[in-house]
């Protein structure tokens, strides 16, 4: 994947005794920083960094635990790129997270290096970090446990797994089969949104910008070309002033609506065949034009023929529809609750178990959580040897197919049971049991909104799709450092609150 050269450092964890500051002291093992580099995975780390890099050929790579280490910190404190790289050269302790073994008052690397290293590190890879800090166990080690058992391929359709579920194997101890059988834990699932960084869209907006963008390509092409007649086939002042007349408008009606974009329609369709003719006399055009302007001149023709699609069939919805130039990969996600009904971002589906918070899938495009149920229960056993005891999910989940599976592995699924209610003491219960699961699934939702109040789920500023998704998964890890943090924390005073009551 890149043209950079790494150099595998296998040189120990630096004690925080041995780390050199230039005025004096030492640094604290009780500090968050220190307690935070003793959590991570950092051979893991190392290991996904490692199969982004090419070992022959460019100049040397950062090693693993800046990369890692500089997008980890922007994503625990909320900063900016230029802020992280200001607030890794002023804390020391930050820069003993990042591997270094003595103090240094420079920045080490430029900000817009933060956007190659959310590149090295993908959501895929990402997941199995997370789930390394979760569990403390390596997801191929995992595996491994787990191809050992009676499975039936991963291939094999839902029907053969369940015809193979509960069937022993001859070469399992009659312990291990049993502890296998056994249900353990309870699994939280839910779906969120993070919200991309973009304006709200509108037709007339996005319109407007794209002819913008293609005027601006035309007058970088004019200066090259000998001037002879109009630079554009129409009036730029017109058709700003055209935008203008409905966007400073109080009220938006239907006709207005659509007499302004038919009129930007119009301008557009007429400055890109300008566009092109002048492109055919300059040979070297994409030279000229910034890397910006290249990607956007490459969406333009796509929402053209979206908006123009729509606009004859007078609908407002298409598919793939693109609302951001700047991010052409972000999709409108209808989630039907208030203030915001309609959501612009990416999908992502959460899965808690004993307060960790597992990222099991995300996608720009929407998708039906409920459908993924049964792949969250199998990637359950797969962590912890055992199917859960019971799931916890709202009503999207509680298909006749998710029952039939939970009710096939002995899985209590929460919601109420299929057919009419019962007046009896059956009922009470029931209704006992149901309240008592939408209290315990009220973590899920603390989950999902911590994350967004916290760590920056709340609105994701990477512009790009990959890196955009990175940031969102790096959200998640931080989240669950700070959990094992308050753990350890919870552990260290029980501990000394039993030793002063025998003392």
């Amino acid at each position: 994947m890149g043209c950079l050269m790494y150099y595998k450092d296998d040189s120990d964890q630096l004690g925080i005794e041995e780390f050199f500051l230039p005025f004096g002291g030492k640094l604290k093992k009780d500090n968050r920083w220190v307690k935070a580099a003793e959590i991570m995975p950092w051979s893991y780390i190392e290991e996904v960094y490692l199969r982004s890099m090419n070992q022959e050929i460019g100049r040397v790579a950062f090693p693993a635990r800046i990369a890692y280490g500089a997008i980890y910190v922007k994503q625990q404190e909320h900063l900016t790129d230029e802020e992280t790289v200001t607030a890794i050269a002023e804390n020391p302790y930050i820069q003993y997270f990042l591997g270094l073994k003595e103090f240094r008052d420079e920045p080490l690397f430029d900000a817009s290096m933060m956007v190659h290293f959310r590149k090295r590190f993908p959501f895929e890879e990402l997941a199995k970090i997370n789930e390394y800090i979760c569990t403390g166990k390596r997801p191929e080690e995992e595996q491994k446990d787990d191809d050992d058992s009676n499975d039936p391929p991963s291939g094999a359709s839902h029907e053969e797994k369940q015809s193979q579920a509960g069937k022993p194997n001859k070469n399992t101890s009659r312990k291990k089969r049993k502890r296998q059988k056994q249900n353990r834990g309870k699994l939280l699932m839910d779906a969120t949104v993070a919200p991309a960084d973009i304006k709200y869209p509108t037709d007339i907006d996005l319109l407007n910008k794209s002819r913008e963008h293609l005027e601006t390509a035309i007058d970088i092409l004019w200066d090259k070309l000998p001037h002879k007649g109009h630079k554009l086939p129409y009036s730029a002042k017109k058709a700003r002033k055209a935008y203008l007349a409905l966007a400073k408008c109080k009220k938006w009606t239907k006709a207005k609506c659509r007499k302004a974009i038919s009129e930007q329609l119009r301008y557009i369709k007429l400055a890109t065949a300008q566009l092109k003719k002048y492109e055919a006399q300059v040979p070297e055009h994409e030279k000229l034009y910034p890397y910006w302007l290249k990607d956007r001149l490459d969406v333009i023709p796509k929402v053209y023929a979206q908006q123009k699609e729509m606009h004859e069939n007078g609908t407002h919805k298409c598919e793939d529809r693109i609302v951001s130039l700047q991010q052409p990969h972000v999709r409108p996600i209808n989630r039907g609750k208030r203030p915001n009904p309609t959501e612009f971002g990416q999908k992502l589906h959460l899965s808690v178990v004993d307060g960790f918070t597992y990222l099991e899938k995300t996608s720009w495009n929407s998708f039906n959580e409920g459908k993924e149920l049964i792949d969250v229960a199998e990637d359950y056993r797969r962590k912890f040897g055992c199917y859960p005891e019971a799931i916890l999910a709202d009503r999207i989940y509680q298909t006749r197919e998710n029952r039939t599976f939970c009710k096939a592995h002995d899985i209590r699924l929460s919601g109420p049971p299929l057919g009419r209610r019962k007046a009896d003491s059956t009922d009470e219960k029931i209704q006992g049991q149901l309240y008592r699961d939408s209290c315990e699934r009220n973590a899920v939702e603390g989950r999902n909104g911590n994350a967004k109040r916290r760590w920056g789920l709340d609105l994701i500023m990477s512009k790009l799709d990959e890196t955009a998704k990175t940031e969102a998964a790096l959200s998640i890890i931080a989240m669950n450092v700070a959990h094992r943090l308050a753990l350890w924390l919870l552990r260290f005073f029980a501990f000394n609150r039993f030793v002063l009551v025998f003392q």
